[in-house]
């Protein structure tokens, strides 16, 4: 099992990437592998609402995203994590996260995913369900844990202070390692996801 740790943070080596270390640490302890995804500190193009996606399978937008669709394919879970700004995760994760979920999503579906957010004090639980919409939509379990995602501090230090947040960064390892064999148990006894309806309403009558 692989899961990919994707950091959305401007930092590549700050309060994020400690929080989703230690579910790194926790996911590394049940045998599955970790691989981490900085997706850089450069201008990133949002989406353009272009739609050639459809036609050519990938974003018109040559770079980070394409590049982690496909590691996205070989990949069985995914823990997306984002400092915390205006009670809301960074815009580069989103931009990020619109252009991948759109053009690949389904390099992303009924594969397991939780989120986890860096916060200095609050905004955490409103970026947490922003970012559970995208695995949702995605038919993605969405691992829990033992209460909310986040850890809190300015720097990776003061993150390091935080017992009960990274207990409950440490739970979400253990519970989407859990969830992993879950799943192979299920296939093993010849149990497949569904295949899911898909229509589209794009009115109101």
């Amino acid at each position: 099992m692989k899961v990919l740790l994707v950091n959305g943070s401007a930092r590549e080596h700050g309060c994020t990437d400690a929080a989703l270390t230690e579910v790194a640490r926790a996911l590394n302890e049940e045998g599955v592998v970790t691989e981490f995804v900085f997706i850089g500190n450069q201008p990133l193009p949002d989406c353009i609402g272009c739609r050639k996606c459809r036609e050519t399978g990938s974003c018109v937008f040559d770079d980070a995203v394409n590049r982690f669709v496909e590691q996205a394919r070989g990949a069985d879970g995914f823990v997306f994590g984002s400092p915390v700004y205006f009670a809301h995760p960074s815009a580069r994760l989103l931009a990020f996260m619109d252009r991948a979920f759109y053009s690949g999503g389904d390099a992303f579906a009924f594969k397991p995913a939780a989120a986890v957010l860096s916060a200095r004090r609050a905004g955490t639980t409103a970026s947490l369900d922003v970012i559970n919409k995208y695995f949702t939509i995605c038919s993605m379990p969405v691992v829990s844990s033992t209460y909310w995602n986040h850890v809190y501090g300015q720097q990776p230090e003061q993150v390091a202070e935080d017992a009960e947040g990274l207990m409950t960064l440490y739970n979400i390892g253990k519970n989407m390692a859990w969830l992993f064999k879950c799943i192979a148990l299920g296939r093993k006894n010849g149990l497949s996801h569904p295949e899911n309806a898909k229509i589209l309403t794009n009115f109101i009558r």
